[in-house]
């Protein structure tokens, strides 16, 4: 994966949590994916295509990081547990984040189409993705503990 594509998922990340979720994000070093397992407990995945380039961009969440982070964006007390309300609200933080995303990496003449979100709950979950090219970790950590984007995206062939 190309080093300019993943500043806008950092900046982008930063810029949701902390505006729409009143949560401060530290942003850890980015690391190449080993595996093809889930991080954390619910996890978002949105697909992104363009003309040259394919591939995703995955959000992951411990449990106590977002019922927490949920809670901020809907300024309500957290949940004791995932439920459907947190695992809509991850889809609307993926959707978020990509967004943000697409619209720096097009000042930067990649235009991207999006896919719809899907969300997955459990941890260890095995994901395969379309794109040979390695997938991109960014580690973030919060108050309320951490969570993960991952970006993997490719030039056609």
């Amino acid at each position: 994966m190309k080093a300019e594509f993943i500043n806008p998922f950092l900046q982008s990340t930063k810029n949701v949590l902390e505006t729409m979720c009143q949560t401060q994000v530290t942003p850890g070093k980015p690391f190449l994916k080993k595996d093809h397992h889930t991080y954390g407990d619910v996890t978002g995945i949105i697909g992104m295509a363009s003309a040259d380039v394919t591939g995703c961009m995955i959000l992951s969440f411990t449990e106590k990081c977002i019922v927490n982070v949920v809670a901020n964006m809907l300024m309500e007390d957290a949940k004791k547990a995932i439920d459907d309300e947190v695992v809509d609200a991850v889809g609307e933080l993926t959707n978020m984040i990509c967004g943000g995303a697409k619209a720096s990496l097009a000042k930067l003449k990649h235009s991207f189409d999006l896919a719809t979100p899907t969300m997955i709950t459990g941890k260890g979950i095995e994901i395969s993705t379309l794109s040979e090219s390695p997938t991109i970790v960014i580690p973030f950590d919060t108050e309320y503990g951490s969570f993960v984007i991952e970006a993997n995206l490719s030039d056609r062939k």
